[in-house]
């Protein structure tokens, strides 16, 4: 997955950037595994700590105190945030429960992953079971299915323009 999302990041000239909570560099970790990266991928943030997802990618504040990390709205602002920082065409981001214990009022299990592109935000919410790792991995694995899924939606909507609306 992570190599056809850099192809297809390519060949749009696009780039892209990822904040990572319960992931911890996984996905960062995934897409500098595939020869080119470079060419798309502009880096990433481990936004671990609460107030990091403030301080560094601008997370709100007032939204982190009332709802906590894991949240949908929290992974969406921390997309926008590391697209913004880093100065890419999209964003992705992860943040959850990873485990061995609940957090923020959450169940392990619970995560929510985003994506940030040039026009729309989009998130969505997981219930993984297994062990910590497997939902860090599972984690990774989704969100950038979602983005593979954006991307070529974009590039379908392109192909539409370019062909007069077929």
């Amino acid at each position: 997955m992570a190599a056809e999302a850099l192809r297809l990041l390519a060949d749009g000239d696009q780039t892209l950037a990822v904040a990572e909570s319960l992931t911890g560099g996984m996905v960062a970790a995934s897409l500098t595994s595939v020869p080119g990266a470079s060419r798309s991928f502009r880096g990433s943030v481990t936004a671990y700590a609460t107030d990091v997802k403030a301080r560094v990618l601008g997370v709100d504040a007032g939204l982190l105190a009332a709802e906590g990390a894991v949240n949908p709205q929290v992974a969406v602002e921390m997309a926008a945030g590391v697209r913004r920082v880093l100065d890419a065409s999209w964003g992705i981001a992860t943040t959850g429960v990873a485990g061995p214990d609940p957090q923020d009022g959450q169940p392990v299990g619970t995560v929510f992953v985003a994506v940030s592109g040039p026009l729309f935000e989009k998130s969505a919410a997981l219930r993984l079971n297994g062990s910590r790792e497997e939902i860090r991995r599972e984690s990774a694995r989704t969100v950038l299915e979602l983005l593979l899924s954006e991307l070529r939606e974009n590039v379908r909507g392109q192909d539409t323009e370019q062909n007069g609306g077929i």
